[in-house]
């Protein structure tokens, strides 16, 4: 019996020393050297260093004084990251995206944004079309008492056109920037 326990236990040790300890550090390590702003988070440091957030998960936006990102199924907590997995014929569905067209609503531009009325796949995307930007952009402007045409410049500065996909903004960054002004 010793003869199969003692040769397993000691494959168990080795594959757990192997798999969940000197893999892991080595993958970590070298992500630390080739990759450290993604490896720590991609991180979003204000002018004095402090943290205000990550490139990756939205975070609310409330107020006219800011742009908005896309609603969130989870109210942004990385812990609930999922879909609302409401089916288009849910109530409670239709009756979150009525309130908010309705909340977000400016009679003289036309129909909310899709985007600006859907969550993502994951509940905290950070990133919003240009075009739901532009719906905000009058509206951030009165608030702030500045010119639609500074709030565009600032748009236009933010457009991020990845590898694969429409050009989209981060909100955060943005609203960081509308900060600055």
């Amino acid at each position: 019996m010793s003869n199969i326990i003692r040769p397993a236990l000691s494959l168990l040790v080795l594959m757990t020393l192997i798999t969940g300890v000197a893999y892991p550090l080595v993958v970590t390590s070298v992500a630390q050297v080739a990759f450290p702003d993604q490896a720590n988070g991609s991180l979003v440091r204000d002018a004095s260093g402090k943290v205000r957030g990550s490139s990756l998960i939205a975070q609310d936006f409330t107020g006219d004084g800011w742009f908005h990102p896309r609603p969130s199924a989870g109210a942004f907590a990385t812990v609930s990251s999922s879909a609302s997995n409401l089916g288009p014929s849910n109530p409670a569905l239709a009756t979150r995206v009525f309130d908010d067209a309705h909340k977000q609503l400016v009679p003289s531009q036309g129909p909310v944004p899709l985007a600006s009325l859907t969550t993502s796949g994951s509940g905290l995307d950070p990133h919003l079309p240009p075009q739901a930007i532009a719906y905000q952009l009058a509206r951030v402007a009165a608030a702030r008492n500045v010119p639609v045409s500074s709030l565009q410049r600032l748009l236009d500065e933010h457009i991020e056109s990845p590898l694969v996909g429409p050009p989209v903004v981060n909100v955060l960054a943005l609203n960081m920037a509308l900060e600055q002004l």
